[in-house]
Parts: C-alpha cells; structure tokens; sequence
C-alpha cells in the first residue's frame, strides 16, 4: 500500500488518541512514586536526625536511591506530553493554551525549578550540610513535588471543569479571566489531595514489596523490619485518606460531570433511593444498553453521588437529550464498558490493597517476621496493585470525560492538529512506543538492581553527625 493510501486509512484523531494514552499512562506510573517516596525518605531522614540510629540514615539512602531512579526516568518521560500539545493537538492548545498554559509555565518556572534546586543540594550536600539544614532540603524536594502536582492537576482540573475564563469569539478561544478560579477550581480542590494520598498508598506498597523480598530471604532484617512496618502504615493510612477524599472527588465530579457517574454506573434512567444502586459486577447486553444479570447494593450509588440514600442520579438517556439540546447534535457518551469497569478496578485493587496492609500489620505485630513464605511472597506481590489501581483511575477520569478535550467546551475531534497525517501519527507512534518500550526495560533493571541490592553499610560520622567521606545515593 502507497503512503497516500494509507494515509487515508489511518484516522490521525484516533491514533493521536492512542499516542497521548500510551505516553500519559506511561508517565502517570512514575509520577505517584515520586510523589509519595520522597515523603517516606524524609521521614527517614527525620527519625535517623532526631534519634542518631544509624538504621535509619541506610534506609534513607536506600529508598533515597530509588526515589532519584524514578524521578530521573519521570522527568524524561513528561517532557514528551508538552510537544504533543504543539504536534498532535494544535488546534486544542490554540484554543485553550492562555488557559492551559498558565498553570503549566507555574510548574514549571517556579514548582520544578524549586524541586530540581534542593533534589541537587540533597544528593551532593550530605557531607558539605549539618544534618538539620539538609534534612531541610528533602523537605523542599518534597513540598516541590506538591507544587508542581497541583499545577499540573490544576490544568487538568480546567479540562475536566472549565473556569476563569471567556471565550474570545473574533478569535475562537478561550482567554484566561481569574487565575484563582484556575487554582481553586472545585475538581482541583478534591482531586489533588486524592492524589496525593493514593501516591503515598503507591510508595508504601513498593517499601513493603521490597522489605519484604528481603526479609523473606533474611536479609538486612533489622532495617527491612523498620521499612515493612513503615510500608504497611502507609498504605493503610494514605489508604483510609485516599477513601475519604474520593468521597469529594465523587460529589465534585457529579457537579461538574454528571455524564461520568452515569456512566460509571452505566445508569441509562435517572434513579432515585433504592433504584439508583450500585453493581458490583454486571454482565449486559453487547451495546451495554440492557442488564442480563448484575449484583447490586441498593441506595449506594445515590449515596455516593448526593450524600442522600433517597437522592437522585441523572441517568445517561435524560443527560444525552440535555446535552444534545444545549451543544447540538451528537454523542455525548463515554465508552460505557471503559469507565464502568476502570472505575471498579480502581476502588477494587483500592480495597485489596488495604486489606493486605491491615492484615500485614496483624501478622508482623510486636516486631514478627516469623512468617510462612506464601506470606512473604503475597506481600512482594501486592506491590503494584496501588499503582495499578491508580492509572486504572486516570483512564476513567479522562475517558469518562469524552467526547470532550474540554468539557463543554471542546470537542475531541476538533482538538486535533489538522496537518498532521496517520502516516505521521502512526510512525511516532511507534517510535515512543519504541523508545519507552527501552526506556521502561532499564528502568526496571535499576530499580531492580537497586532493590535487590539492599541498603549499604551505614556510612561513617564525624563528630558533627555529618559523613566523614563523600556519600552517594544516585
């Protein structure tokens, strides 16, 4: 087949969709690390500074490591989502970028400049600081990593629930008004401290599968035996957090888009009290349009989205005549299997992940580690599930989203660059795909390495409590 031809089988809207996907999800895996390591590292940091137990200064430098693997490989990987603004989706960022771009140029300039500043003063300043001024700059790091996620879910807030803004007809786009409607935008507000506490659920789960690889082979114990407990408390806490604050996304977004928890649901009637349900798991007819045979919890939905038992949930047939009445004809709904099954593998791998944690806490109770192996080898396995369960939650919020780039604003279709071919598309597709593909194959090796490795031996301290020789954790 001719490129001309096969240009014009290839739909460039469809394969840049895939493409931003594939690089947002594969960025989004490293992000909830980073953001929740850094906060174990420093509370190692603290322990080891306020009680001089050099246990807790090789836990540092160890999960220390780890955090700066993932944080080099992250940074490498965001960098490609802001050129698909330019490549893929011109006409959406002409319309929106003096939006958009706001919140992006604050991460940026001021959030990631701040973050890369004291990560460079942590990593070379351990025998050049007293040890309270450089535990001071983790601290930094991690208020940094903050920053810059609320920057960046404040962009996506704005997707999700457009604020702050007119539309410039002459010119056909939006034009920023108040930039503290931007970053107080009510999504922005629920979501991003659901973000963070899911990320330090993430980075506890990868501390207890790794502690516990470790002590299942006997290794390091007194120090695994420190990091497994720490693990365990923060996947249960961030985890009880987490649950909270997805109650505040949840009303956030049936305010902001009802469409989403219809869909969720798949709830093509509007439902009040007993009928407005939620199914555990449901098997229907291939257009997802009609129940074959569902397990159901009666009031829960209504309870979830109003905070009433007796309230009602708009269902997806009255909102497609609403929306199609105000924006004019067409398809206003999401991929029902997508956001009805994303969304329940993501409070399902949630539960499971707490469940683990709380029953890990029983078992290693007054300091055991006197566990069978399947134990050990539940607890190795259980460290990806936050994470899963995290990016399970990403795809629903931004699939639960279509057809819009910016809701009620934007259509997907009339985002996409209009130069751009599926020829082009297709070929840089491949090659991310290529390249993360590589990319994710050496990360993985050095985070295994790492890990496997287990913390050094503690280094040696002058009399100011600092490293009498030069100390590395990259």
């Amino acid at each position: 087949m001719h490129a001309a031809d096969l240009a014009q089988q290839l739909d460039p809207l469809v394969l840049s969709q895939w493409q931003f996907g594939l690089t947002t999800v594969y960025h989004f895996l490293f992000v909830p690390i980073t953001l929740g390591m850094v906060w174990l590292v420093a509370g190692f940091q603290t322990a080891w500074v306020r009680t001089g137990n050099v246990e807790w200064l090789r836990l540092t430098h160890f999960f220390g490591k780890l955090f700066l693997i993932n944080f080099a490989i992250g940074v490498a990987t965001g960098i490609v989502q802001e050129f698909q603004f330019g490549l893929n989706w011109s006409d959406y960022s002409r319309f929106v970028g003096d939006v958009f771009g706001a919140p992006l140029a604050f991460e940026g300039l001021i959030a990631f400049s701040f973050e890369a500043t004291f990560i460079g003063l942590w990593i070379f300043g351990w025998d050049k600081l007293s040890p309270k001024v450089h535990l001071l700059t983790i601290y930094m790091v991690a208020l940094g990593t903050m920053a810059s996620a609320y920057f960046i879910l404040a962009a996506n807030a704005f997707m999700q629930n457009p604020v702050g803004f007119v539309v410039n007809e002459a010119r056909q786009r939006a034009e920023l008004t108040d930039i503290g409607a931007v970053l107080t935008n009510p999504v922005l507000l629920a979501s991003f401290p659901h973000t963070m506490f899911a990320s330090i659920m993430v980075a506890g789960a990868v501390m207890v599968g790794v502690s516990a690889w470790h002590l299942k082979r006997a290794q390091h114990i007194d120090g695994m035996r420190r990091s497994l407990r720490v693990g365990l408390l923060a996947v249960l806490g961030g985890g009880m957090l987490t649950f909270i604050t997805g109650d505040m996304v949840s009303l956030a977004m049936v305010a902001a888009q009802p469409m989403k928890m219809a869909a969720a649901e798949a709830l093509y009637a509007t439902s009040s009290g007993y009928d407005a349900s939620f199914s555990l798991f449901s098997l229907g007819t291939p257009d997802g349009q009609h129940e074959i045979f569902s397990v159901r919890v009666p009031y829960l939905l209504a309870l979830l989205s109003t905070h009433d038992p007796l309230g009602t949930v708009e269902g997806i047939n009255d909102l497609q005549a609403e929306y199609s009445a105000l924006y004019g004809p067409g398809d206003y709904t999401p991929i029902i299997w997508v956001t009805y099954w994303s969304f329940r593998w993501m409070m399902g791998l949630g539960f499971l992940s707490f469940g683990i944690a709380l029953v890990g806490l029983w078992l290693t109770r007054k300091g055991r580690i006197d566990l069978p192996r399947w134990a050990w080898t539940i607890a190795i396995w259980s460290l990806p599930l936050p994470l899963l369960g995290m990016t399970v939650g990403w795809i629903f919020t931004e699939m639960g989203r279509q057809p819009w780039l910016v809701f009620s604003q934007m259509r997907t279709e009339d985002g996409v660059s209009p130069g751009v071919t599926g020829v082009d598309v297709l070929m840089s597709l491949i090659a991310f795909t290529a390249i993360y593909g590589i990319l994710g194959v050496i990360d993985f090796r050095l985070m295994q390495k790492a890990a496997q490795k287990g913390p050094a031996e503690a280094p040696e301290l002058d009399d100011a409590g600092k490293p009498a020789k030069p100390v590395t954790v990259y």
